[in-house]
């Protein structure tokens, strides 16, 4: 089956306009704002568009200065660059409880043609060890402005994960996002949970279909909200199903598949538990599909995890 796309990249500027009206809030850019589309707010909003130049972790300590001040700013920048390159001054803006917010474009392997130096395995890692922060991951162009909405109205730091490459547009019930939550999609039976981040959602689904005209019967469960983790829906799930297979665009180490085994390790017994995404190398520069078909993050690979978590 093939699926309609969008990326969730190109829709930040746009439902950040959305909110606009409202005074508090502000963008920062640390010269990327038309490839994050940042830039659309800046277009609209220049009194509230902070143009930092290449110094993220300046732009971070801006953006705690503007929270002090009573104001809602939202650093938009690459993953690698928001949470790598800042990475001391965002532990020190939730140090602080500071009401920043980070939204990251090209996650994971999402910004293939320039290599590892950017590519962001390491950023669910990086964000969810960090307390007070609170991380959400949308799969959805209906999920980035639930989650700008709520993170709008919360009042601490948030992380938002939003893909560059495309996500699937899905014909079915929108829900809203809530911290802590996650959502069964679908539901044919017990065989297998597929437990996936927002950014993974078109292989997740693919392979899903797949595995369907096998004959296999899954739960595909959409974590929009990775800290804090839902709790109850592991606890519904693991006394139903066979096997779970976390799918996620990010390092197997620290990720979405960690997050799962950390609450799995505190049941006497669970089902067998596999990971997709990528293992603990560094990735390659070359176009998108390509690089996440080498690494992992591929229809064939799911199916193998699959088939691994019912022995």
């Amino acid at each position: 089956m093939a699926f309609n796309t969008v990326s969730p990249r190109d829709k930040i500027g746009e439902i950040l306009c959305e909110f606009g009206d409202n005074e508090r809030i502000y963008v920062l850019d640390s010269d990327l704002a038309k490839s994050t589309t940042s830039a659309k707010f800046g277009e609209k909003y220049p009194d509230r568009f902070v143009e930092c130049g290449i110094s993220e972790q300046s732009a971070m300590s801006i953006a705690t200065g503007l929270a002090i001040e009573n104001k809602i700013p939202f650093y938009v920048n690459f993953a690698i660059l928001a949470t790598g390159t800042a990475w001391t001054q965002l532990r020190q803006a939730c140090y602080s409880n500071a009401n920043i917010k980070v939204i990251s474009t090209h996650p994971g392997m999402d910004d293939g043609p320039d290599g590892a130096s950017h590519h962001a395995n390491e950023d669910i890692a990086l964000t969810r060890s960090i307390p007070n922060l609170k991380v959400l991951v949308p799969s959805s162009i209906e999920e980035l402005r639930d989650a700008i909405a709520l993170a709008i109205e919360y009042e601490g730091p948030v992380y938002i994960r939003a893909a560059r490459d495309v996500v699937p547009v899905l014909d079915i019930k929108h829900n809203k996002v809530e911290f802590g939550k996650s959502e069964i999609i679908v539901d044919d039976g017990n065989d297998l949970a597929l437990i996936y981040e927002g950014t993974a959602a078109l292989c997740a689904m693919e392979a899903y279909e797949e595995l369907k005209r096998q004959g296999y019967k899954c739960k595909m469960i959409n974590v929009s909200s990775i800290k804090p983790m839902d709790m109850g829906m592991i606890d519904k799930i693991v006394n139903e199903v066979k096997g779970i297979v976390t799918i996620e665009n990010h390092s197997v180490v620290g990720g979405l598949g960690g997050a799962v085994a950390e609450i799995l390790a505190t049941y006497s017994r669970h089902p067998k538990l596999r990971y997709v995404g990528v293992e603990d190398v560094f990735t390659e520069s070359g176009k998108i599909s390509d690089v996440k078909k080498k690494y992992g993050l591929n229809i064939e690979n799911v199916i193998e995890k699959c088939k691994e978590a019912l022995l």
